[in-house]
């Protein structure tokens, strides 16, 4: 499969008159139909009368484009349409996770809950995304570096009122070894009142990227058999063999995150169901 292009569609007169008009922000994913080339909004600029945007894509080549019909976005056709004037803001700025950002509001002193996740790479999508809402909270985000011992970790960290566990694991679906892993870790003694575990259904956090922030349809398919990250890296045509590689892959993936928008619901669903969890008061 090719990775840097989406089908075309019809787009006859009849129906760009009916399209959605989109401003080019930065960070838009977009396809020109014409030339199958899908990128990144990188910047916008006016020239010759004409409004000209520029496209990174997944590699970090860059194409420029007149603004206006033959593109897609998320694989229907858009009028694609100049961003509006920078202008005072109309509104309370956002987050990367959408929330209200408060301005002036200093990191609390750490809290004694914690949200725990499975490694290093989820602990930093975490980060990016919810940082600044968990800084406000106090909350602080851990990687255990796998769950396999879950329960005794859970045990030792003694759970209570005032000490409470929001835990997200990877591939927690059905009759997975993941699902009985936290079944028993619930059974720990002041787990049930105090203890969150939710899960996305990937296989690794890196799934829960939105294919569309990448420029590509669909996430590649790793053959079985196959270390899945390397297999990912591979497909791309990245560097893949060794630790180091991986995480250089990771942060390019990492790169192309800039809100709550570049992540499947499965994944923003469950953080802020966890982040609810620690920080709504106790009745």
């Amino acid at each position: 499969m090719d990775y840097g292009r989406w089908g075309a569609q019809d787009l006859s007169a009849p129906v760009r008159k009916k399209l959605p008009a989109v401003p080019a922000a930065a960070g838009l994913v977009v396809e020109d139909v014409q030339s199958g080339w899908v990128g990144a909004v990188v910047r916008v600029e006016k020239s010759g009368g004409m409004h000209i945007m520029e496209l990174e894509d997944r590699r970090g080549a860059r194409k420029s484009f007149q603004l206006g019909f033959g593109f897609l976005i998320d694989g229907h056709p858009v009028e694609v349409t100049a961003p509006a004037a920078k202008t005072a803001p109309a509104g309370p700025a956002r987050t990367a996770s959408g929330s209200v950002k408060v301005a002036g509001q200093r990191a609390q002193v750490a809290k004694a809950s914690r949200i725990w996740v499975e490694g290093k790479h989820d602990a930093e999508l975490v980060e990016k995304v919810w940082g600044d809402d968990l800084r406000v909270e106090g909350i602080v985000v851990e990687p255990l570096h796998g769950v396999d011992d879950l329960a005794a970790a859970i045990r030792a960290f003694t759970p209570g009122p005032q000490r409470r566990l929001g835990i997200l694991v990877d591939h927690l679906v059905a009759d997975s070894k993941e699902s009985r892993i936290a079944a028993e870790a619930m059974r720990v003694p002041g787990a049930a009142a105090n203890v969150l575990i939710v899960g996305h259904p990937y296989i690794d956090v890196w799934q829960a990227i939105r294919p569309q922030a990448l420029g590509i349809p669909a996430w590649p398919v790793v053959p079985r058999g196959t270390d899945w990250k390397t297999g990912i890296l591979a497909a791309f045509g990245w560097p893949h063999a060794t630790s180091e590689d991986i995480g250089l892959g990771w942060q390019r993936l990492l790169g192309r995150v800039r809100s709550y928008a570049d992540l499947e619901p499965s994944l923003l669903g469950r953080v802020e169901e966890v982040i609810d969890f620690l920080t709504v008061p106790l009745t």
